[in-house]
């Protein structure tokens, strides 16, 4: 079964660098998106995927919004992740007669909390999240105002989250792969010889 896999993977791969017949009627670069923020060396503008090949501007920021809610939300489970893994837990109790000192870190937190935790930490996140999403432009706004940037600095600023954001997307991809895969999310430190002690 193996064998048989690994020939038709190398097949697949031999086709992908063969000569195509068709030539593209129009690529991404003619529709503007490259010089916006996030097209960087070394990829430049990357759709891989084709998502905006008949995009205009109103879905591309739709895309671009999205990603940049989930990196935010990644670089936050990123730290999340390296906190508990480090032993820290906060005061008190997530639920009657459960103290955060008894919590277990990363996917199999979801295996101490009871229900009724995860309904309202759930309940909590959308909370937030419809808060936010009401007052956004006014606190996004009021932020940038109060940093005192330029719209250099501005740009500059949102290319680096943008690019934080996606390194802690594939981060914490990785970390629950492997915590999955052998629970040991940290594989790297044990490679190296220093192993983090995990669950």
């Amino acid at each position: 079964m193996f064998r048989a896999a690994a020939i038709f993977a190398s097949f697949a791969g031999v086709a992908a660098f063969s000569p195509s017949g068709r030539m593209a009627t129009s690529s991404a670069l003619k529709m503007g998106f490259e010089s916006e923020i996030g097209a960087q060396p070394p990829l430049g503008f990357w759709d891989p995927l084709g998502l905006l090949a008949e995009a205009d501007q109103e879905r591309f920021d739709r895309l671009r919004y999205v990603e940049t809610k989930h990196g935010r939300i990644a670089m936050l489970a990123i730290l999340g992740h390296l906190v508990t893994s480090a032993g820290i837990r906060l005061p008190g109790e997530i639920a009657y007669g459960l103290p955060f000192a008894d919590m277990k870190t990363g996917l199999a937190a979801f295996e101490t909390i009871p229900a009724a935790g995860i309904a309202q930490t759930v309940a909590f996140i959308g909370l937030i999240e419809l808060g936010f999403q009401a007052r956004q432009e006014e606190i996004e706004e009021a932020q940038l105002k109060a940093s005192g940037w330029d719209e250099e600095t501005i740009a500059k600023k949102k290319a680096i989250e943008l690019n934080n954001g996606r390194a802690a997307q594939m981060g914490i991809l990785a970390l629950m792969v492997h915590e999955k895969l052998n629970n040991d999310p940290y594989v790297i430190n044990s490679l190296l010889g220093a192993p983090v002690p995990f669950n």
